[in-house]
């Protein structure tokens, strides 16, 4: 008679996205990404208008500010990808962040003023130096740390990260009427947004050395989980891998063209939207709109990237900003400008969820913050540096929509050359989940 023990099947148990709204760890980074991004809308929505107007600023001055806020970004980018790959999921690099952002108010009513009173150059050079620590810096920890503890976690980043979306529409609603009572207080209610950001930083609970969580910050399940030194040769064989280098280019030219197109878009809408009596207000509308369907396209976007495969789901973004633009280069009636512009509900989510996937997968997850940094932040930083002003001299030089024609060959040239250079991530599994969802089934 045998007396073999039964086999017992311990194949981890897969949980869907309705087992993370149960975790209280998913509404705390969740909460980071509402307040954090609260701060972005902000100050986007409203800085433009806040310098010309409260701070009698001139545009030129006024773009000197986002030149420098794109090259301080563009300069930190490396240094705090390794300081984020060596902290792992320790907390210092955001916390600073949030430091930074909670001095938004202050900065802005007791520094900045004083400053620009004096001399509008130095001005600028100041608040673009400060504003990139927050925002075209700042993101890129609060994106990587927030990633990492989502896969720590065993929940797909992509149903987190609509908490970002959720607070761009509710800060440009709520936004509008700080702005009608006084245009200074967006600046403390951005105050206000990073000291609830800190008490969410402060209370969050990041696994420890021996959790099965922690092996988010290693290679693949069976590596050192512990050891979260960064080695030089790891970056070193980051650089030489071709679907690295493939990533950077489809970045360059598809991330950052996505940016430099909608830049100018609300100018060529309002030019062309003549069939309402105020094209600006229609434009908002549509904006507001738009950001709430991403929020609804973030949920389902993660399981049709797991299927399709993160780098296919970058070339569909990819083909769907073809469209946006080379749609709006030759059917420009309201109607169809009103879609090219909520299309780009689909466009963010698919980068997203499939940038964040194919770095996880594809890469040294030891180093993900600076893949992330310097393969996204980096090379769309650098398009949008180089894209926005040669398109800006296209637009006057031949007009939206022939320009529009040359940025979508541009789009799709970038996106062969990258899809021959990019290897295929299906199959791949998502680093540290297999060892979450196994120990929560032995709990």
């Amino acid at each position: 008679m045998s007396t073999a023990e039964p086999v017992v099947d311990q194949r981890p148990v897969r949980h869907g996205a309705l087992h993370s709204l149960k975790k209280p760890v998913f509404w705390n980074i969740g909460g980071l990404f509402f307040f954090y991004f609260a701060i972005w809308q902000l100050v986007m929505t409203f800085l433009s208008l806040w310098l010309e107007e409260e701070a009698g600023m001139t545009s030129g001055n006024i773009g000197l500010v986002f030149s420098v806020i794109a090259l301080v970004a563009f300069a930190l980018q490396p240094p705090y990808g390794y300081i984020q790959d060596r902290l792992g999921f320790r907390k210092h690099l955001f916390a600073f962040v949030v430091v930074c952002g909670a001095l938004m108010g202050p900065f802005f009513a007791f520094v900045f003023l004083p400053i620009v009173e004096t001399n509008q150059v130095l001005g600028a050079v100041v608040a673009g130096a400060f504003l990139a620590l927050v925002l075209n810096a700042g993101v890129s920890v609060v994106e990587t740390f927030n990633e990492r503890s989502s896969r720590a976690n065993g929940f797909e980043y992509g149903h987190v990260r609509l908490f970002g979306s959720l607070a761009g529409a509710t800060a440009s609603l709520v936004g509008g009427f700080i702005w009608a009572s006084n245009p200074d207080n967006i600046w403390w209610a951005a105050t206000f947004s990073a000291v609830v950001l800190g008490a969410l930083l402060l209370v969050m609970r990041t696994p420890k050395p021996g959790d099965a969580g922690y092996t988010a910050l290693a290679a693949d399940g069976g590596a050192d989980a512990t050891k979260d030194a960064v080695d030089r040769s790891a970056f070193r064989t980051l650089l030489k891998d071709r679907s690295f280098v493939g990533f950077m280019v489809l970045m360059f030219g598809t991330a950052a063209l996505y940016d430099v197109f909608d830049q100018q878009f609300p100018i060529y809408f309002a030019e062309h939207a003549t069939a309402v009596a105020d094209p600006q207000v229609l434009f908002s509308r549509v904006v507001f709109v738009q950001i709430l369907l991403e929020a609804a396209v973030m949920i389902a976007m993660p399981f049709l990237i797991n299927r399709i495969g993160a780098k296919w789901g970058l070339v569909a973004f990819a083909g769907v900003l073809v469209i946006r633009v080379l749609g709006s280069a030759f059917i420009v009636n309201t109607e169809m400008l009103v879609l090219w512009r909520l299309l780009a509900a689909i466009e963010m989510p698919l980068m997203l969820v499939s940038v964040m996937k194919y770095i996880t997968r594809m890469f040294d997850v030891k180093i993900s913050a600076s893949a992330y940094m310097i393969g996204f932040s980096m090379s769309k930083a650098a398009g949008v540096f180089i894209f926005s002003w040669l398109f800006g001299l296209s637009y006057d030089a031949i007009g939206f929509s022939a320009s529009y024609i040359v940025m979508g060959v541009v789009v799709v040239t970038v996106t062969v050359i990258a899809m021959v250079l990019m290897r295929d991530d299906r199959g791949r599994p998502d680093p540290g989940k297999d060892d979450v969802e196994a120990a929560e089934v032995t709990r």
